[in-house]
Order: C-alpha cells, then sequence, then structure tokens
C-alpha cells in the first residue's frame, strides 16, 4: 500500500487510516448499513480515505443470524469481503481476555471478536464501545 520512498515537497500522504485495518462488530455492521447512521457515515469517510475494513467469522456469524433482508447481506457481503477466520491464537487470547474480565456471562462473543482484531492489530469500530473498553489492549475506532 504505502511506499518506503521520501516524501517530496508539496506531496500529501495518506492519512493515517488509509494503511490501518478496521474489523467491523455485529453492532456496527448492522447500524452502518442504515443510510443515515453515524455508523454508515464513519464508515463511507473510513472507505474514502483507503482503510480495509473486514469482520471476523464470529462477528459474521452473528449478523447472518438476522434478521436480515437479501439486499443487506448482499451489501455488507460486499463491504467486508470474506470473513477472517476465527484462529487457535484467537481462541488462546479470547480465553484469555474472558478470564483477566471477569467471566462475564454472554461476554465469549465479545472477547472472541475482539481477540481477531487484536491479532491483526485492527482497530474495533463497534456500536457498543462499553463492551469492548474493558479489553485494554484492543484499539477502538
Amino acid at each position: 500500500m504505502g511506499s518506503n520512498r521520501p516524501q517530496r515537497a508539496g506531496e500529501l500522504r495518506s492519512p493515517p487510516v488509509a494503511r490501518s485495518l478496521i474489523h467491523l462488530d455485529t453492532s456496527f455492521l448492522i447500524r452502518a448499513l442504515g443510510a443515515e447512521s453515524s455508523e454508515s457515515k464513519d464508515l463511507r469517510l473510513w472507505l474514502e480515505a483507503g482503510a480495509r475494513v473486514a469482520v471476523s467469522s464470529v462477528a459474521w456469524t452473528e449478523f447472518l443470524c438476522g434478521p436480515l433482508e437479501r439486499r443487506q447481506l448482499e451489501l455488507a457481503s460486499a463491504i467486508v469481503g470474506e470473513p477472517v477466520a476465527f484462529t487457535g491464537e484467537d481462541s488462546r487470547l479470547a480465553a484469555e481476555l474472558f478470564n483477566s474480565t471477569g467471566r462475564r456471562r454472554r461476554s465469549i462473543g465479545d472477547c472472541m471478536i475482539a481477540a481477531a482484531a487484536m491479532r491483526l492489530a485492527a482497530s474495533l469500530a463497534t456500536a457498543n464501545k462499553t463492551d469492548f473498553r474493558r479489553f485494554t489492549s484492543l484499539k477502538l475506532a
């Protein structure tokens, strides 16, 4: 994406987001499909700036549970492409996050989504920031 050549005088560099990877949480993806939502506006700005967006297979599974219209599925698929696989490394990190943050019921999905983003050094875009703030090593978009 970026080159290693020196910047020339007067040349504009891409904003930092252009080289970044942003993982979308289920809540963010659902809301981003609404044309007037703040999530939709953020997503458009990131894409226009050249950011790469992705979704973990865990968040994608939650998204597919719907309810979901066909056009929403097609649009989401076009935006994020193939979901990022959940790996053994993600499993270990998710368990560590779960155990170190109080073993809260119903939080394992958030731990898994956070772990996948953290493995790839991605920022996580979520509409539920309070659910993810407890993961201190996770960058929120």
